[in-house]
């Protein structure tokens, strides 16, 4: 009983560690605050429970992640954008299948952010 116990818990954790399938290029429109829409792209890498990658910035550079991690299905993860001045926005969701549902808020306003992964 003890090993079955024993086989279950490591079943269980090696689930939790490796997460979905996280890694690749992600895309998706997002909602600008002038109500017009751009498309946006980020490239994740998970090892374990840890979430890195980027996202291209306004001035096309590369904008690291922060603070990522993965639990299960459920991401999350922080960018600090430089629009004058630096700006960390959070980000949370839940990954299903081949979709990245997310939100986060940024100026007083949450907002939702659903990514596709790329072919």
């Amino acid at each position: 009983m003890r090993y079955f116990a024993f086989i279950a818990s490591i079943l269980f954790i090696a689930g939790i560690a490796s997460g979905a399938d996280i890694d690749g290029k992600w895309t998706g429109p997002i909602e600008l605050i002038d109500g017009s829409q751009m498309q946006v792209t980020y490239n994740f890498k998970a090892d374990g429970t840890t979430i890195t990658g980027s996202t291209p910035g306004m001035d096309g550079k590369d904008v690291p992640i922060k603070d990522g991690k993965i639990n299960g299905n459920n991401i999350t993860y922080s960018i600090i954008f430089n629009f004058g001045q630096e700006t960390k926005v959070d980000f949370k969701g839940v990954l299903a299948g081949d979709t990245l549902k997310l939100t986060f808020e940024i100026m007083g306003q949450t907002k939702d952010l659903t990514l596709k992964k790329a072919k």
